[in-house]
């Protein structure tokens, strides 16, 4: 069993795995190879002391994973879109502000929709109310409605009902790899698709969290009630990651477990049941996330064919012999 926590997340028709250092990705090319990237993480603060500190390393690993994971969706959309012979979609790439402002705007949305609409609806229909607790009750049934609608819109959708799948293969491969078992797909199949350190259940507990601080808050001005719900995200964040990895640690017990069974039913919405060729990506991933941090894979493992993603204006996308690629210097001992 590994010494450090895998996560990751789903791509289009791939996966992400994030290790200690690095991160790794795998992807079902429209030709049927399975192709992979590794790519050290280096958000300027990674692997400082500052970095894993209660609190401030939740923040950091939010940053991380906003920020690659972003850029390797839109990578992963565009193979898919190059493989399919579309004119004008081969080597498209984001640069750093691009995602950046992407991110932004995303977040800016979230923030609107999640956070300050809910706000607004049940300011407007509990004004005649004098219990400022009604309004927060009101406010935190709103933003659940919002969230699990949401969610259930989007997964009507064939392109997204595939990345759930996607997302299924990466709890199960992650479930195996924490049991020790091989990484075979006939041992991933084995696992259920939700996980207890799940980004769908961090956002329940983000959301429970929200409940709970903005009633602290109290019926204010609407500047102060709006400008608490802004500032207030990044805290309810940092609290939220470190109740998460604590909620994973003693699942264990029945307690625990059952407050925090609603992040495992959630996520019967934004995970599938995978196809076996899904379970392969989403194995790749993990072997090649391993191997970037130094670890060794579980016996039996690294059976699969893989190939090094070739990314546009790459030498070897000019000609020249492939090799794996690493978007940043290889790690000691990698």
């Amino acid at each position: 069993m590994p010494r450090y926590s895998y996560g990751g997340q789903a791509l289009i028709e791939g996966v992400l795995m994030r290790g200690r250092d690095a991160i790794a990705i795998a992807v079902r090319h429209p030709d049927g190879r399975i192709v992979w990237a590794t790519e050290r993480l280096d958000s300027g603060v990674h692997g400082t002391r500052w970095s894993r500190l209660p609190l401030i390393r939740g923040l950091v690993v939010l940053y991380e994973t906003l920020f690659v994971g972003t850029r390797w969706l839109v990578r992963s959309a565009s193979i898919q879109a190059a493989g399919t012979g579309e004119e004008g979609d081969e080597g498209v790439e984001l640069g750093k502000t691009s995602i950046a402002l992407m991110l932004g705007l995303t977040l800016l949305f979230g923030i609107g929709i999640f956070f300050l609409l809910p706000l607004l609806i049940a300011s407007a229909t509990t004004a005649n109310i004098q219990n400022g607790l009604v309004q927060h009750l009101v406010e935190g049934l709103i933003r659940v409605a919002i969230f699990l609608g949401y969610l259930l819109l989007i997964a009507r959708a064939e392109d997204v009902r595939r990345v759930f799948q996607y997302h299924g293969a990466e709890h199960m491969t992650i479930h195996a790899l924490e049991a020790g078992d091989p990484l075979v797909v006939n041992e991933v199949r084995k696992y259920p698709t939700a996980h207890p350190r799940c980004g769908t259940e961090f956002l329940v507990v983000v959301i429970a969290l929200s409940i709970i601080a903005f009633s602290l808050v109290g019926r204010q001005d609407p500047a102060v009630m709006i400008g608490s719900r802004i500032a207030l995200i990044p805290v309810i964040a940092a609290v939220g990651y470190e109740l998460l990895k604590w909620g994973a640690k003693h699942r264990s017990n029945p307690i625990v477990r059952a407050i925090m069974y609603p992040g495992i039913l959630v996520q019967m919405i934004t995970t599938r049941q995978p196809s076996p060729d899904m379970i392969e990506v989403a194995i790749v991933s993990m072997e090649q996330a391993l191997s970037a941090d130094g670890e060794a894979l579980p016996a039996g493992s690294g059976a699969l064919a893989r190939d090094a993603l070739i990314l546009p204006g790459s030498r070897a996308d000019v000609g020249e012999t492939a090799a794996p690629v690493t978007i940043d210097p290889p790690l000691p001992g990698a």
